[in-house]
């Protein structure tokens, strides 16, 4: 299905993108967590179809497992004690929820940050802080490229090396072992090569100069505006829940958070919809499509 929403001005991408990661960070409230991680897994889904879902299942889902099941193991705070290790530490009840909110809010951050290396893309990222901070942006949007730049070259290398015979599944150990230390030398190589050329590249095309262009030219038009509103306003409700306690949860040394008020569901509700805003944009045009090509 096309993205919709990564079709939207840079800013509203943006402002969107850092709304979700700081109230995912932030609020460990289980409601909180809940909607921002079905709302992070179902727009991954729809940006990378059946690669999230192996991605969420092979490695979120264990990840998870694994984080939620360390914190107790470590941390023995709490009043609610359930048994006692062989240690004689205690396993509280407080510090099993704590590892199980810490584990949702790692998961839930790593997939928002797989759905933003997607939409927002480097031209997007320099056109927003291009002219203000242009030295510190290139360097961001290169290292939030970092990753899966370097995962797609080092594969080329290795298919190249593989047809010679040194791939690191051919052999016994010792070759595979030198053939690991030869790829990553030559990835070392073309890492540092791309980087200088990199950075001649933007230098020669006068980047960084007061009256320099964009490659890309975006234009903040009624549609965006209407979303950027109505995100504002949400963010606005969420805000006024936190000030009022409705988004904080209290883990040691015992659970406490604010009983649930017909304020609280219209934070979860106004939370909810400002984390599904690409999904929602999505459907619509879905619809909107099918009605089109209906007509015709």
């Amino acid at each position: 299905m096309r993205d919709s929403f990564s079709t939207f001005h840079p800013i509203v991408n943006f402002v969107y993108f850092v709304a979700v990661l700081l109230f995912s960070m932030i609020f460990m409230h289980p409601a909180f967590q809940a909607i921002a991680l079905i709302s992070a897994v179902a727009y991954s889904v729809m940006l990378k179809g059946k690669r999230a879902i192996k991605f969420n299942l092979l490695y979120m889902v264990p990840l998870l497992l694994l984080m939620a099941a360390m914190n107790p193991a470590f941390n023995h705070a709490g009043v609610t004690i359930l048994f006692y290790l062989k240690s004689g530490n205690p396993i509280t009840l407080e510090s099993i929820l704590y590892g199980v909110a810490a584990a949702f809010m790692f998961v839930t951050i790593i997939i928002w940050f797989s759905c933003y290396n997607v939409v927002m893309t480097s031209d997007k990222f320099i056109y927003i802080f291009g002219k203000i901070l242009p030295a510190l942006s290139l360097i961001f949007s290169m290292v939030l490229r970092f990753v899966p730049r370097y995962i797609a070259q080092i594969k080329v290398i290795s298919n190249a090396q593989k047809c010679i015979g040194r791939d690191v599944s051919q052999g016994n150990i010792l070759k595979r072992a030198r053939n690991g230390i030869t790829i990553l030398s030559i990835m070392t190589t073309w890492a540092l090569e791309n980087a200088i050329e990199t950075a001649d590249s933007m230098k020669s095309r006068g980047y960084g100069l007061p009256k320099r262009t964009s490659f890309s030219i975006f234009r903040l038009d009624s549609r965006d505006k209407i979303v950027l509103t109505i995100m504002i306003g949400l963010m606005v409700i969420v805000l006024l829940g936190a000030a009022w306690g409705e988004n904080t949860i209290r883990f040691f040394p015992s659970i406490k958070m604010i009983e649930i008020t017909p304020f609280s569901v219209a934070v979860y509700i106004a939370y909810f919809v400002l984390c599904m805003i690409p999904v929602i944009i999505n459907r619509v045009e879905a619809i909107k499509w099918k009605y089109i090509e209906s007509r015709i």
